[in-house]
C-alpha cells in the first residue's frame, strides 16, 4: 500500500476561505510539479522541506486556480513520507477539480484514515496516539478535547510502557535462568516478583477504571429528564438547550414523544432527552409517550427527576421516586419562585443529590452543572494521566489484566516458574497489541476505518 502515492481533500468539502489537497508518497513532489507552476518558475522538487511557493494549479494546459504549495520532506512530515499540500480557493467545484488534476497526474485516491495509518506504519505515531487523532477531530467540548490531546501526547502509551517494561524485566530474568542454567544466574526473588506483578495489575486496573468516565467525556452523558406532567421538564429542557426544543403549555401531558438534544453544560456534555410526564392516563397517544419515557429511563446513565415545589408530593411522584431507587439520579425541586408546598425532606431521604432551582432563572443552571459533575465524578478525573479510550484498548487491557492475575495465582500456588513465565509473556503480548507494537493488519485496518478521507 505504501508504494502508492495518495491524494485527498484534507479540508471539509464545503464553501470556505481555502481548501487543501494533500499528496503523500514517494512521487508526491514529482506529481505536484505536474499540476503546480510557481510564479518564480522554480520547481517544487528543488525546494527544501517546510517551504511554501505561490503560483497556480493546472489541469493539463488549463489553469484552474491561483494556489500555494507547501513541501514537506521525508521523514519530517505528518506521514513520514514526502508530502505536498496544495491550497486553493475554498469552493466545492474548484476543490474537486484540483484533486482530479492531481489524480490524473499519477496519484491515487487515499482511503479513509490512510494518511494517519502511514504515520503509524512509519513510526511517527503509536497506535494509541493515532486513535487519539480521531478523538481530537470529534471532540465536542473542552474536556473531550483535553482528554484527546493527552492521548495524542502519549499519556496512555507511557503508562502502558511502564507496565510492559516491568513485565519484560521479570520475563527476561526468568527466561535467562531457565535457558542458561550453566551460567549460574541467580533466581529472581519471588517476593520481589510478586510485588512487581501486583503493581502491574494495579496500574492496569486503574486504567480500566478510566474507560467509562472517558466514554462519558467523549460521547456525552446519556441523560433523561423525568417527572409527572407540568413540573417544568420541558422548560428545563429548553433552558439547557438554549432554544425551544419542547413545547411548554399549562396543559398537562403536552409532551408526548421524546425530545432529544446534545448540549454542553459548562464543560460537561449531555445527550439530553425530555420525556412525557409519567402518570396513569386513558389517552392512547399519551400512554405510548409514557411507555417510551419509562423505557428511556431504564437505559439512561443519569436521570434528572423534576418535582414541582408548589405542589404536595402525590402518588405519581412516589411511583417515580420508587422507580429511581438505585439509579444515578439528581432530584430537582423546581419552581422555587412559587410558594413551597412540597415535602423536601421526603425528597432528600430518597436521593443522594437534591437541588432546588427555578428553571426560569439562569443562575440555577450553574448549580445543576455542579451537581452533575459531582454525580458522575468528573471533578477528580485526571485526563493528563492517560485513559483507555476505545473498546479495542479496553479489550487488550482486560486481557493483560487476566494474564497478570494468572501469573500471580501461579506464583502463589507454587507452580513452576515456566507457568509464571507463560502468563507474563501473554500479558506482554496483550500490551504490545494495545500500543501497536505487535498487531495484525486486520486490526490496523479496523482502527483507521473510522477516520475520514483526507486524515
Amino acid at each position: 500500500m505504501q508504494e502508492r502515492t495518495i491524494a485527498a481533500i484534507a479540508t471539509p468539502l464545503a464553501v470556505g476561505g481555502i481548501s487543501i489537497i494533500r499528496i503523500s508518497g514517494e512521487n508526491a513532489i514529482a506529481i505536484a510539479d505536474k499540476v503546480f507552476k510557481s510564479a518564480s518558475g522554480a520547481l517544487l522538487c528543488d525546494k527544501k522541506g517546510y517551504t511554501a511557493s505561490y503560483g497556480a494549479v493546472y489541469h493539463g494546459e488549463t489553469q484552474l486556480d491561483t494556489s500555494v504549495a507547501v513541501v514537506y520532506r521525508s521523514p519530517k512530515s505528518y506521514t513520514g513520507e514526502d508530502v505536498v499540500e496544495i491550497s486553493c480557493h475554498g469552493g466545492v467545484f474548484i476543490t474537486i477539480e484540483v484533486l482530479r488534476a492531481v489524480i490524473d497526474s499519477g496519484a491515487q485516491n487515499a482511503q479513509a484514515g490512510e494518511f494517519t495509518k502511514r504515520a503509524f506504519l512509519n513510526g511517527k505515531l503509536t497506535l494509541t496516539q493515532a486513535e487519539a487523532v480521531i478523538d481530537v477531530i470529534n471532540s465536542k467540548n473542552v474536556q473531550a478535547l483535553n482528554a484527546a490531546k493527552s492521548q495524542l501526547d502519549g499519556a496512555l502509551f507511557r503508562r502502558i510502557q511502564q507496565v510492559k517494561e516491568n513485565l519484560l524485566k521479570i520475563a527476561g530474568h526468568l527466561a535467562a535462568w531457565v535457558d542458561y542454567p550453566e551460567e549460574d544466574i541467580d533466581i529472581i526473588d519471588q517476593e520481589d516478583m510478586m510485588k512487581s506483578l501486583i503493581v502491574s495489575e494495579e496500574t492496569v486496573n486503574e486504567l480500566l477504571k478510566t474507560f467509562d468516565t472517558g466514554k462519558l467525556i467523549r460521547e456525552g452523558i446519556d441523560t433523561v429528564i423525568v417527572g409527572k406532567p407540568n413540573v417544568g421538564k420541558s422548560t428545563l429542557m429548553n433552558v439547557l438547550a438554549g432554544c425551544q426544543k419542547s413545547i411548554v403549555t399549562e396543559i398537562a401531558g403536552t409532551t408526548r414523544d421524546i425530545v432529544e438534544e446534545t448540549i454542553n453544560l459548562g464543560d460537561v456534555m449531555l445527550r439530553l432527552s425530555d420525556t412525557a410526564g409519567i402518570r396513569e392516563t386513558k389517552d392512547t397517544v399519551e400512554q405510548f409517550g409514557v411507555a417510551l419515557a419509562k423505557e428511556r429511563l431504564d437505559r439512561a446513565a443519569l436521570v434528572l427527576a423534576v418535582f414541582d415545589c408548589s405542589t404536595r408530593i402525590d402518588d405519581e411522584d412516589r411511583a417515580i421516586i420508587e422507580k429511581l431507587q438505585g439509579k444515578p439520579a439528581i432530584a430537582i425541586i423546581n419552581k422555587t419562585d412559587l410558594e413551597s408546598k412540597i415535602d423536601s425532606e421526603y425528597i432528600r431521604s430518597h436521593f443522594e443529590t437534591v437541588i432546588s432551582i427555578s428553571a426560569k432563572e439562569d443562575g440555577s443552571i450553574k448549580e445543576l452543572e455542579t451537581a452533575i459533575k459531582e454525580q458522575v465524578k468528573l471533578y477528580d478525573f485526571d485526563m493528563s494521566a492517560g485513559m483507555i479510550a476505545t473498546e479495542r484498548q479496553r479489550e487488550c487491557a482486560t486481557n493483560a489484566k487476566q494474564y497478570i492475575e494468572e501469573s500471580i495465582f501461579a506464583l502463589k500456588s507454587g507452580m513452576t516458574l515456566d507457568a509464571v513465565t507463560v502468563s507474563i509473556e501473554m500479558a506482554i503480548d496483550a500490551l504490545l497489541e494495545l500500543t501497536g507494537g505487535r498487531i495484525t493488519e486486520e486490526i490496523v485496518n479496523q482502527v483507521f476505518s473510522h477516520f475520514c478521507v483526507g486524515k
